[in-house]
């Protein structure tokens, strides 16, 4: 079994690149170890807090104790199904700041600024607006990825945006276009009331086609001979098999398998790899170092009013709001309910936004755990630019086997400050006249909780992970003795081998990682194929002209 390209991995950044490869005339064959992403579980999109808590669907990883968070092991989902996390995750929609992507051209990643990637962000969008505003000129019509709104029909929604505005932040009709500092609508990942993940906008088209197979099975190594990368080994049937690429091999396995495999394969940390019994190829330190990931917290408020969607949290209100979307594919469950957002400033010079907020109307945890309270909602807040980093290393040599993934969340002083600085400057937004009708008391972290050490006390204990792992085969000039993908995603040391997926990226994004792994699989598409990079845009995003003087 053989073809011009070997893709690993059918997730947001797979998906993508067999797309845009196959549709060029190249042969293409994608290895992903789970199954199907058939069912209502996946595609209906307000049953997101089921996929990423199943085993059929996630490969089940989590933290080692981290230190600084009372030794607790955080999960870490990764999307073990046809579109990876893609398939498992909230389906929110964020590109990333401009000034994120400028920041990775400073640090060696050279053509990945924002005005290189700005143009495939556009090819990868099919953007619709729900008639709630935004900037046309900023985003793609004609792409495979649909990108819609909530209705917003809950009044929380818009209280939210309104405390904002009351609060002294802006307001922006659209974060993924001119303006992302402010208060307004979230976008996300659905259409016609489905999951629109990266298998249903690029996988499934690529297969229709002659040039583009699917194979099931783990990926236990890349074959290397005499340092190029000639195919990767299959274990599948009980059996394993090589599964030769004529022209290139390409990870795309997640920031956790992705080092896993090179690792695996004899690239990596030399002296790592000699301890576990495997062969050096490529002495690459970098290799699973790096490991960044945004967490957050849920402040949650309890509601004066019944109009949260704590009133459909029983058996008999699921079914119906089920037996709706099966056969509808309307009604409350056609959304993820993240249908409003903000992007703010946490400090006086800090230049571009460095906190994230979701708002939900119901006071929930990603496992499907309600607030014991009842009726309430909440603001998942978190800093998006921690200095802290881990990294991903071998357990052993036995491919089977989980990585040891340590995060070293919390590392640093800025962490706790930016933190307190969240809770501090999300009970103010509660404060405003907006939520006097609908904000009753504060259910966590509650009242009582003030001091810094007090509010340090409540990050250490309640801390999550959003879930947007990175970094661990940092991109960089070919010289970085600490890079493991040259700009063009091709891994330094070896031939025919390149990274294309959340793994690469120098610094983690502002916001959601989706749709900045996805643009990487569209940009390294065009690497693979050799030919010219889209034309470089020049459109510069508004950044507020007081950041040096003013908080907001």
């Amino acid at each position: 079994m053989e073809a011009d390209f070997v893709i690993v991995g059918a997730g947001s950044a797979g998906c993508a690149l067999a797309y845009r490869l196959s549709g060029a005339g190249a042969s293409v064959l994608v290895v992903e170890h789970g199954g199907s992403d058939i069912g209502p579980f996946i595609q209906m999109p307000a049953a997101l807090s089921y996929p990423m808590n199943m085993a059929r669907y996630d490969w089940g990883y989590s933290s080692e104790p981290e230190p600084h968070l009372n030794n607790r092991r955080l999960v870490c989902p990764r999307g073990k199904v046809i579109g990876g996390s893609s398939s498992i995750n909230g389906m929110v929609y964020v590109r990333g700041h401009a000034m994120d992507y400028d920041h990775w051209a400073e640090v060696g990643a050279d053509g990945w600024g924002y005005g290189d990637v700005l143009p495939y962000f556009k090819r990868m969008e099919c953007w619709h607006d729900g008639g709630q505003g935004g900037e046309a000129d900023w985003r793609g019509r004609d792409g495979p990825l649909h990108v819609t709104r909530g209705p917003r029909d809950n009044p929380l929604f818009a209280a939210f945006v309104e405390a904002g505005q009351q609060a002294g932040y802006p307001v922006t009709g659209d974060y993924n276009g001119r303006q992302q500092e402010g208060f307004g609508p979230m976008e996300q990942t659905v259409w016609k009331g489905r999951r629109w993940s990266a298998a249903n906008a690029y996988l499934r088209p690529a297969l229709k086609r002659d040039n583009c197979d699917l194979v099931h099975g783990l990926v236990t190594r890349v074959v290397l001979e005499e340092g190029r990368a000639v195919g990767v080994e299959v274990a599948r049937g009980g059996t394993r098999q090589v599964i030769r690429a004529r022209r290139e091999v390409v990870l795309a396995a997640s920031s956790i398998n992705s080092p896993k495999l090179l690792m695996l394969s004899g690239v990596g940390p030399g002296a790592e790899l000699r301890s576990h019994g495997i062969d050096v190829v490529a002495d690459r330190p970098g290799v699973g170092a790096n490991l960044q990931d945004h967490l957050e917290l849920y402040i949650q408020m309890a509601a004066k009013l019944p109009i949260t969607l704590y009133k459909h949290w029983n058996i008999v209100s699921k079914a119906l709001i089920g037996a709706q979307w099966l056969f509808t594919k309307t009604g409350l469950g056609a959304s993820n309910q993240f249908e409003s957002a903000a992007f703010t400033r946490s400090r006086v010079g800090v230049a571009y936004p460095d906190i994230q907020y979701h708002f939900l109307p119901i006071a929930v945890r990603y496992d499907g755990k309600v607030a014991a309270q009842g009726h309430g909602f909440q603001a998942h807040v978190g800093p998006m630019r921690s200095t802290s980093r881990g990294a991903v290393t071998l357990r052993s040599a036995d491919p089977g086997a989980a990585p040891i993934i340590r995060f070293n969340y919390m590392s640093g002083p800025q962490d706790w400050q930016d933190f307190r600085t969240c809770i501090r400057l999300t009970r103010e937004i509660f404060q405003q006249e907006a939520f006097a009708p609908y904000a009753d008391y504060e259910i966590q972290p509650g009242v009582a909780v003030q001091s810094d050490d007090d509010l340090d006390g409540f990050i250490a204990e309640h801390a999550e992970s959003a879930f947007h792992p990175c970094g661990t085969c940092r991109m960089g000039a070919r010289d970085d003795p600490g890079a493991v993908v040259d700009p063009q995603g091709r891994v330094i040391g070896v031939e025919a081998l390149r990274v294309a997926d959340s793994s690469i990226f120098p610094r983690i994004t502002n916001g959601n990682l989706n749709a900045p792994s996805i643009m990487v699989g569209e940009k390294i598409s065009d690497h693979l194929l050799g030919v010219d990079p889209l034309p470089s845009a020049n459109d510069r995003p508004w950044v507020n002209p007081d950041w040096k003087v003013s908080q907001r």
